[in-house]
């Protein structure tokens, strides 16, 4: 069975008490809850992986090479501010769709550059917790 990293960055663990006007009430385990469930149907093993540590995350990302078939990453913060993030990802070279939760680019103007974006398939931003949803079917659609 194919496997898929679902990694979050900072701040997503406080999901579901964090800013609710912006990120709703969901807690990131019920999140995870609905990506498993839409993984078995679509016949995929899902690790999840959440820090709020960048360095963390970059070696999450170089622990996938050759063992996962795509990354849904919801950077946070470091969506903004992270070259080695952004790096690691291209340095892997495995499909990824970025995720965030609320429309960056309706928010602050320091929310509107993602280092991210130039090295991934593809970005789904502001479609809320159904975001990690329609990641996973578009990396199903890769098979």
């Amino acid at each position: 069975m194919k496997k898929i990293l679902v990694l979050n960055g900072p701040n997503i663990n406080t999901l579901g008490k964090r800013e609710p006007q912006i990120y709703g009430n969901i807690a990131l385990a019920d999140i995870e809850e609905r990506i498993d469930r839409l993984a078995k149907e679509l016949k995929f093993e899902i690790e999840f992986f959440q820090t709020n540590h960048e360095g963390k995350i970059v070696d999450k990302i170089q622990s996938c090479y050759k063992d996962f078939f795509g990354i849904i990453i919801n950077p946070a913060a470091f969506t903004h501010t992270s070259v080695a993030i952004r790096d690691a990802l291209a340095a892997v070279s495995i499909p990824t769709i970025e995720v965030h939760i609320s429309n960056i680019y309706a928010r602050e103007d320091f929310r509107h550059k993602s280092y991210i974006a130039p090295v991934v398939l593809g970005q789904i931003s502001g479609l809320g917790v159904d975001g990690y949803l329609f990641a996973l079917r578009a990396l199903a659609g890769l098979e």
